[in-house]
């Protein structure tokens, strides 16, 4: 099942063009990676993408249907910026109460779904300006979880992290994915690029589909050509 499909999206900021026409398709239970250098538009093409940003030109379609609406997004859309955007002052039960409004789902995620996966529950009482890099990721991705969306969309989710940190967080992506979920990844990290089912290079402002097994020296040749 085609769960997005993002159609000669274009934007800029005043008269620098940065998207000039990026397409790109992600379906259910797939991971798809977004590479390029510094500035070539990711975290512009994510933030389009979640909703976030409107694009200057371009159609976002969800399960086949036109994206319409801040609704559409938050239906379908989980999103993790790389900074992390909770609360530290606040503890973490508060920080994802903010996004599970519902006190009885958040309880069932933390009893058996996915807050659960993420080991959330070890750390509810303590202050979310406390916690780990790799720690805080989790609990961010957790919040995105709200609401159970088919996509999740993260950009550079290994980002400070040491290298338990990416591990763990990987694994968690890799069971989203199996349970259906669509992935969409920007990343500098080659090691993300394996959990990748596709991968795309944004160059120019210009997408295109690279070989997913390219690594070093070919990868960087796609990005920079």
């Amino acid at each position: 099942m085609e769960r997005l499909q993002a159609v000669n999206i274009a934007s800029s900021y005043g008269k620098k063009k940065v998207l000039c026409g990026v397409d790109l398709t992600a379906d259910a239970g797939q991971c798809i990676g977004i590479v390029g250098t510094n500035g070539c538009g990711k975290s512009t093409l994510l933030n389009i993408l979640a909703g976030l940003r409107r694009a200057d030109r371009g159609e976002i379609y969800f399960d086949g249907n036109r994206a319409q609406g801040r609704q559409s997004y938050i239906s379908y859309v989980g999103y993790v910026p790389q900074e992390s955007s909770l609360i530290p002052e606040l503890s973490v039960m508060d920080n994802l109460r903010l996004w599970y409004q519902d006190a009885e789902t958040l309880r069932q995620s933390l009893e058996q779904g996915f807050l659960k996966v993420l080991g959330i529950g070890q750390m509810l009482r303590l202050k979310a300006g406390k916690l780990s890099g790799g720690m805080k990721k989790r609990v961010s991705i957790g919040c995105a979880l709200a609401g159970d969306p088919p996509i999740l969309i993260l950009d550079e989710p290994d980002a400070a992290l040491d290298l338990p940190g990416k591990a763990d967080i990987r694994k968690y992506l890799g069971i989203y994915k199996q349970a259906g979920g669509a992935i969409l990844l920007a990343t500098h990290d080659e090691m993300d690029l394996e959990l990748c089912d596709r991968v795309y290079a944004l160059n120019r402002g210009v997408s295109k589909e690279i070989d997913r097994t390219l690594r070093g020296e070919e990868l960087l040749e796609q990005i920079k050509e």
